[in-house]
Formats: C-alpha cells, structure tokens, sequence
C-alpha cells in the first residue's frame, strides 16, 4: 500500500479532483479542507495578510492507482506550474497493510521490605 498526500491551493482543487475522475483514480479519499503552511509557493496562512489556503487530499492506494495519481496531478500541475501543487508518497512497510499487534507491558515487579506495599502491611 501507498500513503499519497496532495497538498494544494484551493483555487485547483476542482481541477485536480477532475483529473483523479478523468483517470479513475483516487476514488477514495480523505480531505483537509483547510491546510496553513509555508511552502516554496509562500505562505498560506488564511489571514489578512496571507489569505490564501490549501486543501490535502490523503489516498491509500496500491502501486498501480498511484502512478495514475500521479498523471492526474502532473496533468493540472503543468497546467498551473505557480500554484504549488504538491504530491509526496509513502510507501507502506507492511505487506498486508494490518498494524502489527502491540506488545504485551512487562509487568511492573511488586517492591518488597519498608518501600512496598507489602512492608506497609507489616507496620499494622
């Protein structure tokens, strides 16, 4: 499995979401509406100053659904080369995509003599 992110400003989001249509890809995703950050584009900060926003889309994905992300985002990034699009990928470590079970604690040892609970019970 991949982890794509898509990172962007909100005026391309339609076009990319069209894009990921036109390649039936990225059918299922998460979206951050709104993402604030400073990037090589500049600030995004939503405020007076730097009122523009991004948006992420976050895609799990297998080798094949990527590359075709990977045209759609290349396609409405020559399209708009300043706006800052951005699509970084991690690929997962875990062949079946399952979080491994978390280890058992180690149990705490029981404190003995005048320091532990058992020495309390002998100052009864």
């Amino acid at each position: 499995m991949i982890r794509i992110e898509i990172i962007a400003n909100h005026s391309v989001e339609e076009n990319i979401l069209e894009a990921l249509s036109a390649e039936q890809v990225g059918q299922y995703y998460t979206r951050y509406p709104v993402a604030m950050g400073v990037g090589h584009a500049g600030p995004k900060m939503g405020d007076a100053i730097w009122p523009e926003e991004n948006f992420v889309l976050v895609i799990w994905c297998e080798e094949a659904e990527a590359q075709g992300i990977e045209r759609a985002v290349a396609t409405v990034k020559a399209s708009f080369p300043d706006e800052g699009i951005k699509l970084f990928g991690l690929r997962s470590s875990l062949s079946q995509g399952a979080l491994p079970a978390p280890a058992e604690p180690e149990p705490e040892p029981i404190p003995e003599g005048i320091e532990g609970l058992a020495g309390l019970a002998a100052l009864e």
